[in-house]
């Protein structure tokens, strides 16, 4: 028989995990276990300076994917812990999943979607999720958390979006834990822990608007724009700063 599943890490305790630096992994994705982690070195992307290269503006600007937040946080996540052919396991365990499920119904966590929409010719258009990524959001900061794409350039759509909301809402700080070769050309850079702490100092206090209402200000732009789309106006505006 398997043991029941440990309750979900509280709110609160994450909240102050990520207000000091440190977050929760897994072993694997079959653990009840969590260790805490505080990185000696830290990813971030400073939120005027994501490189966003001529092919994904184009991408950005032709509407290809359907793109929401918060629409289902937890499909995500679990695609986010699925297993992959470069990478088959997975430190987002169920325990992992069930506590961010709980602090994303708190208002504390966050997902970007990426949807492909097909036409059908007999029915309704079926929307197919292909990309996207989730974090945790406090103060004026934003943690992404992981990240996952079915199709080419969904994730980093994914990210784009993510830069735009968080300037729209007045975040300063985007972190994203670990370095990889894909957030370094997305335009991250690491820097001791020691100096993110501080980063993370300054950003404290309440950010300017909610990430949601940072969205619909976007979708509201772009209904009310000529033949444009919210594509476009993400494009727009961070080719003006990267």
């Amino acid at each position: 028989m398997h043991s029941p599943m440990r309750a979900p890490i509280p709110v609160e305790t994450l909240l102050l995990a990520y207000r000091s630096g440190i977050f929760p992994m897994a072993d694997q994705r079959e653990d009840q276990d969590i260790f805490w982690v505080e990185p000696r070195d830290r990813a971030v992307i400073p939120l005027d300076g994501l490189h966003v290269s001529k092919s994904l503006r184009k991408v950005l600007r032709s509407g290809r994917f359907e793109v929401t937040l918060d629409h289902d946080f937890e499909a995500v996540i679990r695609a986010c812990a699925a297993p992959r052919i470069d990478h088959p396991e997975s430190w987002i365990s169920e325990r992992i999943v069930q506590s961010y499920v709980g602090l994303h119904r708190a208002g504390h966590a966050h997902s970007v979607e990426c949807w492909r929409v097909d036409a059908e010719r007999d029915g309704p258009a079926q929307r197919i999720l292909v990309g996207g990524l989730y974090g945790v959001s406090f103060d004026q900061v934003f943690c992404g958390e992981s990240m996952f794409s079915h199709t080419d350039n969904a994730s980093k759509v994914a990210l784009c979006w993510l830069v735009a909301l968080l300037r729209g809402a007045g975040y300063r700080l985007l972190d994203c834990q670990f370095m990889t070769d894909h957030l370094a050309s997305m335009g991250a850079r690491e820097m001791p822990q020691k100096d993110y702490l501080t980063l993370l100092e300054q950003a404290r206090g309440p950010a300017r608007s909610a990430i949601g209402a940072a969205y619909q200000d976007i979708i509201q732009a772009a209904a009310q724009a000529d033949h444009s789309s919210p594509g476009k106006l993400i494009a727009q505006s961070l080719t003006q700063t990267s």
